[in-house]
């Protein structure tokens, strides 16, 4: 999965105590702060109405280096690590039809990967298509259901892009559950706190 795959900084009435998500499979590399698309603009994914969170620049694609992965990909039909790798400059440069394409050819080599599966999921949802990211997640939990950053995600889309908040509760107690002592579980257990301290009617649910 492409380090920090997703990283959203969320403020305002849902989630005032949540600055700054960082949501990736793998723990190396330097974090990427990129707006989501927001349907809504009030609570919506790394953006709200009552605070705007920083972000980065995209990185500038290397054009030499995707000439080089898209040369090995080319040569080895086989090879899903160079198509991972290509996925993974275009998500940085949000590029993301790029990412997609690249992350669904690593997929059809090696349809077991949860981590790729969310990466592209990931990509679906910064493309405005919640509902197909949510399918993804799907996806990813068939593989494994207790990947712990596909749950995560999951709850935010739910949240942010459905606006299923029981929905989005729902998936959060399960990553507690499943890993009550991971970074996510952590993140979890706040965006609970915010979600029930704006809507009571979940407490207890």
């Amino acid at each position: 999965m492409k380090p920090e795959s997703i990283v959203l900084a969320v403020a305002g009435a849902f989630f005032g105590l949540i600055v700054g998500w960082i949501i990736g499979s793998q723990q190396t590399g330097p974090s990427r702060f990129a707006p989501a698309p927001a349907p809504l603009q009030q609570a919506a994914p790394a953006q709200s109405q009552a605070a705007m969170p920083q972000t980065q620049a995209p990185r500038q694609l290397d054009q030499a280096e995707a000439q080089r992965l898209q040369t090995a990909a080319e040569k080895n039909p086989g090879d899903a690590k160079a198509r991972v790798d290509l996925g993974n400059l275009y998500f940085d440069a949000e590029r993301y039809p790029e990412a997609i394409a690249w992350y669904l050819q690593a997929l059809k080599i090696n349809p077991n990967d949860a981590d790729v599966s969310t990466d592209l999921a990931v990509c679906y949802y910064y493309s405005n298509d919640p509902d197909r990211a949510l399918q993804q997640f799907d996806a990813s939990l068939r593989v494994n259901p207790k990947h712990t950053k596909t749950l995560l995600n999951q709850g935010i889309v739910m949240a942010f892009g459905k606006q299923d908040l029981k929905g989005a509760a729902a998936a959060w107690e399960k990553l507690i559950g499943i890993a009550p002592t991971s970074p996510e579980a952590d993140t979890a257990r706040k965006a609970l706190q915010g979600l029930k301290t704006a809507h009571p009617e979940l407490t207890g649910k």
